[in-house]
C-alpha cells in the first residue's frame, strides 16, 4: 500500500466515523498513526512486544488499538451484482493458534478455512464468508461461511472440490473413460485460466503475514481477513 491509497484509507475511516470522541482516556496516538499500527501487524506479523516500541506506546495500548480498530476497516459484503457479473469462490486455510475456532486441516497444522469471493472483471473481492473451522471441505463451508447466501443467484464459479454445489465446476471423466471430450477438454482449461484470479487473489491477500500464522484469538482471524481483503480492493483500484 502506499503513502496515496493509505491516505484514502484514512479519509474514509474518518468519514465512517472511526475517529469519534469517546468517554475515557483520549488515545496517545492519532487515527492515521492507529491505522499505521494495525496495518504494521497485520503485514509483519511482529509480536505485540516487538510492535509496541516502534510506535512509542505499551505492549498493552498497542493491544488496545488494535481490538479497537481492527475491525473498523473491514470490506463489506456488496448487496448487488450487475447484470452477468460471473464470481470466483474459493477457501483458503489460515493456520491459527486459538483451537476454539481451529482444526487441523489436510495440511495437519491447526487451521480456519476462509471462503473469498471475488469478481472476475475486476478481481476485487466482494464477499468473505464467515470462518469455519479448517477440516471443513470447501462444499460445506460454502454454505455454512454464509458467502452462498451472499452472493444470492449470481453466476460463481469455482473447483471441482464444490460438487453438488449448484456452482460452475470443471467436467469429471464418466465412470469407465479415460478421458474426456475435445469439447470438455476446452472448457476445462478456459476454466482453469478464470478460476487462477481468485488463486492470484489470494496470494497477493498472503503477502500479509498474519494469515499465514494467526495468534489472534476468536474473530481474530476473520476481522484481519475482512481488513486485508479491503486493503486489497484498495491497492488495486488505487
Amino acid at each position: 500500500m502506499n503513502p496515496r491509497q493509505f491516505g484514502k484509507l484514512v479519509t474514509a475511516m474518518r468519514s465512517e466515523s472511526t475517529d469519534q470522541v469517546r468517554k475515557g482516556r483520549p488515545w496517545s496516538l492519532t487515527l492515521e498513526d492507529r491505522l499505521l499500527l494495525v496495518a504494521a501487524y497485520w503485514r509483519t506479523n511482529l509480536t505485540l512486544r516487538q510492535l509496541a516500541p516502534l510506535f512509542g506506546v505499551s505492549k498493552s495500548a498497542a493491544n488496545r488499538i488494535i481490538g479497537h480498530l481492527g475491525p473498523s476497516p473491514a470490506l463489506q459484503p456488496r448487496q448487488r451484482f450487475r447484470k452477468n457479473a460471473v464470481l470466483i469462490v474459493d477457501g483458503t486455510p489460515v493456520p491459527t493458534r486459538d483451537r476454539t475456532v481451529a482444526e487441523q486441516s489436510k495440511n495437519y497444522r491447526y487451521s480456519t478455512n476462509h471462503q473469498a469471493v471475488i469478481d472476475a472483471d475486476t478481481r476485487l473481492v466482494v464477499a468473505v464468508g464467515r470462518t469455519v473451522t479448517g477440516n471443513r471441505n470447501d462444499c460445506k463451508a460454502w454454505e455454512l461461511s454464509g458467502a452462498k447466501a451472499v452472493v444470492g443467484r449470481a453466476t460463481v464459479i469455482a473447483d471441482g472440490g464444490y460438487r453438488g454445489t449448484g456452482l460452475l465446476i470443471p467436467h469429471r471423466r464418466e465412470r469407465g473413460r479415460t478421458e474426456l471430450p475435445v469439447w470438455k477438454e476446452e472448457h476445462n482449461t478456459s476454466h482453469r485460466k478464470v478460476r487462477a484470479r481468485v488463486e492470484h487473489a489470494f496470494a497477493r491477500m498472503k503477502a500479509w503475514k498474519i494469515l499465514r500464522d494467526c495468534r489472534l484469538k476468536g474473530d481474530g482471524a476473520h476481522t484481519a481477513m475482512l481488513g486485508i481483503a479491503r486493503l486489497h480492493n484498495l491497492a488495486l483500484t488505487g
